[in-house]
């Protein structure tokens, strides 16, 4: 239910009282305050229930500073004296209470009498459903959904861990394919969407898909990023359960589903969060912690408890009734700094004169310690571009506790070399090299985001130097790069078949580009590439471990062409990787390995089924014996240009 008709409302008579009943526990309220309190979807919200044989809807709300609530709606015909809630005796703030005869899918809101005075009509921050904008209204609605994906839960663990390949497709799930590709305002359902995307992503050999926001929100222009239902997937496509069911067909096709999760900021909808009672209940009331310049947005205070407990509570709602396997945490540098996008004077230094916003730090502690517990099988993802040390380290060893940080440094080095045209590239082979130096300092996910192909920075094929077919030829090389280089991998749709147009949010992908032979080519690499990373296991094995990764040649800096091994737990698996980063043609390269005397080419970027020539490459490598007492061997290896070829 999107939208409700005014014709089918069911109205109460507003004469009906509502009754004086409660579901919470002391240790619920002191939970709830003390920011302890990690399931609070239980207890608040609306909730379809039967009191003295009587069904209708108990709902409850946190307003600690308003002096009236009740609840509005098409049922009471929107009269803000028919319902009016109870507030606890506790000083909890919490306004409860339980209405007869009202049921699931009638639209409601809270109306709060605020500070001084002020009159507020409010969604509910707890419903798990809402109208699809422009209306504003919660929907009661249930979160229940009867799963079949027993056998997926059983053995997540093996997808999600560190040793495991981890090959993510970053989705924005209304403008991969819209029923009207010119028409903004249309949208797949969650079901059309899995009849569609599911096989697409199982053939690409992609392990997990990464949903840009799902959860509700107001603007699409702001991609899911402002939102204001932290417990309800959007109404765009669906019902909750319509949604439970798209992330149900991805795990039986075996691949895992992980969201953005935006616990950093929060929009000034009149109908969200943002001064929720008539104060600052949600946000700093210092705008200089509680307001974002750069988003325009309000940002959560993380000190105050009840706040604590209903982002944890968002956090595992999403692991618990809809079985996701990992958040991917949105904007973590904003949270952690104080200064960030501030200059002096625009911010306040911490009780230690620092820069660090302790109570947003002890927060994400907490959080990720939480959901490791609870859901030891899942993963969680920082997007955080800064050197602030232990992202992605245990918080026993003085860590944040992700399990992986987005390696931002690798996206702009990489792209930085990549746009140079190849004849400049040989003075800059430390930019390539110098993720190297610092990638065991967490466990780095490699991103080519959305950001990266919106507001002016150009299409991935577009940043590639030279003529079409070295664009294309330069693009699988830096994908090959990508995929042998150690680390998780993260590619945003449209870039696996080279889009020609920056992404835009109100159309789809350009679907009709795979019609060309060099587009479909790159979309087969990708496959081929995905297929590369999850077969071998000196790709994942030791992914973030020292013992995975070793230079072979840094020392051809003239001629562009650096080589790396991969290894795995045992050395027949290992691999190693030339990259020819010129269009030059490279016959006959010696490369000189230890201990293993049989090589084949496993992967060549200039396939011909890629759109490369196809005419160089290695269907018998030459070994020569150079030293038998450590068997180190001379490979002669040919290397089309702008390629990377991977041997094993």
């Amino acid at each position: 239910m999107n939208t409700v008709k005014y014709e089918d409302i069911h109205f109460v008579d507003a004469a009906e009282p509502v009754w004086n009943y409660s579901i919470f526990t002391e240790d619920d309220i002191r939970n709830f305050q003390q920011g302890t309190h990690y399931s609070l979807y239980e207890v608040f919200g609306n909730k379809e229930i039967e009191v003295l044989n009587t069904k209708g809807t108990y709902f409850a709300v946190w307003a600690p500073n308003a002096t009236a609530v009740s609840v509005i709606g098409y049922f009471n015909k929107w009269d803000i004296k028919a319902h009016p809630l109870k507030v606890k005796l506790d000083s909890s703030g919490i306004w409860e209470g339980f209405i007869p005869n009202i049921h699931k899918g009638e639209a409601y809101k809270y109306h709060i009498t605020g500070f001084q005075g002020m009159e507020l009509d409010k969604g509910d921050p707890f419903a798990h459903y809402w109208e699809k904008r422009p209306f504003t209204a919660s929907i009661i609605w249930p979160s229940d959904y009867q799963w079949k994906d027993a056998e997926w839960m059983k053995v997540r663990k093996e997808h999600n861990s560190l040793n495991a390949p981890y090959s993510v497709y970053e989705v924005h799930l209304a403008s991969w394919m819209r029923p009207d590709k010119n028409d903004e305002e249309t949208y797949h359902t969650y079901g059309q969407i899995a009849d569609r995307m599911v096989p697409y992503v199982k053939d690409m050999g992609f392990t997990h898909v990464e949903f840009m926001p799902i959860m509700e929100h107001p603007f699409d222009g702001s991609w899911g990023y402002q939102g204001t239902g932290f417990f309800a997937p959007t109404s765009r496509f669906g019902e909750p359960q319509d949604f439970a069911y798209l992330v149900e067909r991805f795990h039986e096709a075996g691949i895992g589903v992980l969201l953005d999760w935006v616990p950093s900021h929060f929009p000034y909808d009149m109908h969200g969060l943002f001064m929720f009672d008539g104060t600052h209940t949600y946000e700093y009331a210092d705008m200089r912690k509680g307001y974002h310049p750069d988003w325009n947005s309000y940002i959560f205070n993380y000190k105050r408890g009840e706040v604590k407990s209903f982002l944890i509570s968002s956090a595992r709602f999403w692991m618990d009734q809809f079985h996701i396997d990992g958040l991917r945490v949105d904007a973590v540098s904003s949270m952690l700094r104080l200064d960030y996008s501030r200059n002096a004077g625009q911010w306040e230094p911490n009780e230690y004169g620092g820069n660090g916003n302790i109570e947003a730090i002890a927060f994400i502690k907490d959080l990720n310690e939480t959901l490791f517990r609870d859901f030891p099988d899942i993963q969680t993802i920082a997007e955080e571009a800064t050197d602030w040390p232990g992202i992605s380290k245990p918080t026993f060893q003085g860590g944040l506790g992700f399990g992986m940080k987005w390696m931002m440094g690798w996206m702009h080095d990489t792209l930085d070399f990549f746009k140079m045209d190849p004849i400049f590239r040989k003075f800059h082979q430390n930019k390539f090299s110098f993720s190297m130096m610092y990638f065991y300092d967490e466990n780095f996910m490699l991103p080519l985001s959305h950001d990266e192909v919106v507001h002016g920075k150009s299409p991935m094929i577009y940043k590639m130097p030279g003529d079409e077919w070295q664009k294309f030829a330069n693009l699988r090389l830096l994908y090959s790069y990508m995929f042998t280089h150690p680390g998780g991998k993260l590619l945003f749709m449209g870039n696996e078949f080279a889009a020609t147009n920056e992404w835009n949010y109100k159309s789809e992908l350009q679907w009709e580009l795979l019609d060309h032979v060099s587009h479909g080519g790159l979309k087969y690499c990708i496959k081929k590439l995905n297929e590369l990373y999850k077969n071998e296991p000196a790709m994942y094995e030791n992914q973030f471990s020292p013992d995975g990764f070793e230079w072979v040649d840094l020392e051809h800096r003239n001629e562009s062409i650096a080589v790396y091994k991969r290894k795995g737990k045992d050395p027949k698996d290992d691999l190693v990787i030339l990259l020819n980063f010129t269009p030059l043609v490279r016959n006959n390269w010696e490369v000189y390995v230890y201990g293993k005397q049989n090589w084949v080419e496993k992967f060549n970027s200039d396939h011909k089924e890629f759109w490369g020539t196809g005419d160089v490459f290695n269907p018998n490598i030459v070994a020569e014996l150079i030293d038998k007492e450590t068997e180190q061997y001379k490979l002669y290896i040919h290397l089309p240009a702008l390629s990377a070829v991977v041997i094993g």
